[in-house]
């Protein structure tokens, strides 16, 4: 696995914080925009924007090995995959997603994205909190080589 454990848990935190973004605070209120003078409303301003700018800046500053990893432990956490199929998962990712200017716009939109991410973490081994030595056999098991697990490039 080419993508640093620690930038995965980084940006399952981003990602955290995207899933808690408020829209609509009252949706069935009766009222519009115009009544309720934008309440309801999010702001240019507003620090859940800056976390989704956040996201998509982590995202783009990926290189192509770890947009595929991250898609590949997506695909296994929602179960496209086995955990065993990591090579299949992460050809797929290459072939399909991981090139895209637009990924940044795909994992955004996908619904569970922080738990999908961890859920497939698990599946190969490694949990959120573990970063022992056996969490890189554990994923070895599941064909998965751990090449940088405790410490990101930057």
């Amino acid at each position: 696995m080419d993508i640093a454990i620690d930038k995965v848990r980084a940006l399952i935190v981003e990602a955290r914080r995207l899933d808690v973004k408020d829209g609509d605070n009252d949706p069935q209120s009766g009222s519009d925009a115009m009544d309720d003078r934008n309440v309801d409303t999010l702001s240019a301003g507003d620090p859940d924007e800056a976390s989704e700018h956040e996201f998509r800046g982590m995202i783009a500053g990926l290189n192509i090995d770890e947009r595929a990893d991250l898609l590949a432990l997506l695909y296994i956490g929602r179960g496209d995959f086995a955990a065993g199929e990591w090579e299949a998962a992460r050809t797929l990712a290459l072939e399909r997603d991981a090139a895209s200017l637009h990924l940044g716009n795909y994992l955004v939109a996908t619904p569970n994205l922080p738990d999908l991410l961890g859920e497939g973490l698990a599946a190969i081994g490694l949990g959120l909190d573990d970063e022992s030595q056996g969490s890189a056999e554990a994923a070895a098991e599941n064909g998965v080589e751990i090449r940088r697990l405790r410490r990101s490039d930057g």
